[in-house]
């Protein structure tokens, strides 16, 4: 239930405004001044409605006071002139008096559920040994995964996680089992792409005893065994058709039948698959089912890639360091400044498994109580045209743009090697990619396409 606050001076509009809005299952608080409005904790409200006239103070005060909650501002002088100024000082909309009901309605609704998305709160998850941990990150983008984390774990249906290898596809999961209405049953998770073949229909839907050679037992399968729970599917992509077809009845009749029975067995399971393949293109070739993409695909999460998180890359590096001192007993290590430096400008094509493996082998490899960008041995991948080709020097660009007749006919590879060459010992990449106006993951492309060296550290820090 949404908590709302109305500061109106007027009673009538006020008391009229707190009954619609309670019929519409909000929780509503009153209060007739910018002042009396300020004793209240502010930030604790989901949204502020607020007249622009009143007496004290106008309304837009509240807009600095309540940070971050949203307010929203009323105004019988419907010109737009007051519209305009009540947004640049940063109201989230306005509605001119005397309001229509639906409209007023859609336009807190609308709100709320913007809010919703961007104040989602990072969900726990308890690993196999039963620690509880937070996820972390706070971008834009894994807020868009928390909200859909937990709209979409008590809805019961079958989820597709989308994202490169590393990401924590895994966690995802386990965080829609554990918010999900089958929390206490088991969480069975199969990665599709290590177990052979020829044994994955076994391991998947169980054999009766003599069903093939070396069958000597009748042997549940793990769909059987996540009855009543969740099967998480990692890299489903990997998933032979022959197993895709009988995975498709599971999930449209809820049945499964042994190798080797004729009797069907009903299951009650919610399935969470993972890839990081383009499922669409492996139906167009045929090596996936088009329908069963369609059964899988009712809900969508989409993880994005580390290097796209750059406001979360250090936090989740302190997270995973600490866990690794803990674990090799080497717990009052911590990062270099340069080290940290490295971590943030680093592209991370394995995203945070390659993180996490960087940072073991810094606590594994650190002599004193620094872990040093060497520590980590993080080098950027060589592309085989760095190879074959010289690699430039500033003064070979140099020489190179004076013999040039005019300036103006550099090309942009030229102008982007010799910006990079002579500014990327006084900026890092983030820096780099802002004055160029290009992406950080660009900038690291086009390094490795034209064979441009990142500056590494002369000694440490």
């Amino acid at each position: 239930m949404s908590r709302i606050l109305i500061v109106e001076d007027e009673a009538i509009i006020r008391s009229a405004l707190h009954r619609l809005l309670e019929r519409h299952d909000h929780h509503v608080e009153e209060s007739d001044s910018v002042e009396q409005a300020q004793q209240r904790d502010l930030q604790a409200y989901d949204l502020i409605i607020s007249d622009l006239r009143l007496p004290g103070a106008p309304g837009t005060e509240l807009i600095a006071l309540a940070s971050p909650c949203p307010v929203l501002i009323m105004t019988s002088y419907a010109s737009m002139r007051s519209a305009v100024e009540s947004l640049k000082q940063g109201a989230v909309d306005y509605v001119a008096k005397p309001f229509d009901h639906d409209e007023l309605l859609e336009t807190v609704a609308r709100i709320l559920h913007r809010q919703s998305s961007q104040r989602s709160s990072p969900p726990a998850v308890a690993d196999e040994a039963g620690q509880r941990r937070t996820m972390i990150g706070n971008c834009p983008a894994m807020q868009t995964v928390y909200t859909r984390i937990r709209k979409t774990a008590p809805a019961d249906v079958t989820v597709l996680i989308l994202g490169e290898s590393g990401t924590g596809k895994e966690l995802v999961a386990r965080a829609l089992h554990q918010q999900s209405r089958r929390a206490n049953a088991p969480l069975i998770c199969v990665n599709c792409a290590a177990i052979p073949e020829t044994l994955i229909e076994s391991e998947l839907f169980g054999h009766e005893k003599g069903a093939f050679t070396g069958a000597s037992a009748a042997r549940t399968g793990l769909v059987e065994a996540a009855h009543g729970g969740t099967l998480f599917l990692d890299e489903i992509g990997e998933l032979p058709l022959d197993a895709q077809a009988r995975l498709l009845r599971v999930l449209q009749e809820g049945e499964i039948r042994r190798i080797g029975s004729v009797e069907t067995r009903h299951v009650d399971v919610r399935l969470v698959a993972a890839t990081h393949r383009d499922l669409r293109a492996l139906s167009r070739s045929g090596d996936f089912r088009l329908d069963l993409f369609y059964r899988l695909n009712v809900m969508q999460i989409d993880l994005p890639p580390l290097r796209e998180r750059e406001d979360d890359i250090l936090e989740i590096a302190d997270a995973l360091l600490a866990k690794t001192c803990k674990r090799h007993a080497r717990e009052e290590l911590r990062l270099s400044r340069a080290a940290r430096r490295d971590i943030a400008d680093y592209p991370w094509p394995g995203n945070v498994r390659e993180l996490e493996n960087a940072l073991e082998r810094g606590v594994i490899l650190a002599e004193g109580q620094l872990i040093h960008p060497d520590d980590l041995g993080l080098a950027m991948p060589v592309t085989p045209r760095s190879l074959a080709d010289p690699l430039p020097t500033a003064a070979n660009l140099a020489e190179h743009d004076v013999a040039r007749s005019d300036a103006d006919d550099l090309s942009l590879e030229n102008y982007f090697q010799h910006f990079v060459l002579e500014h990327q010992d006084q900026m890092n990449e983030t820096e780099l990619a802002n004055k160029l106006g290009i992406s950080r993951k660009c900038l690291w492309e086009r390094r490795q396409r034209l064979g441009i060296p990142r500056k590494r550290p002369a000694r440490r820090q």
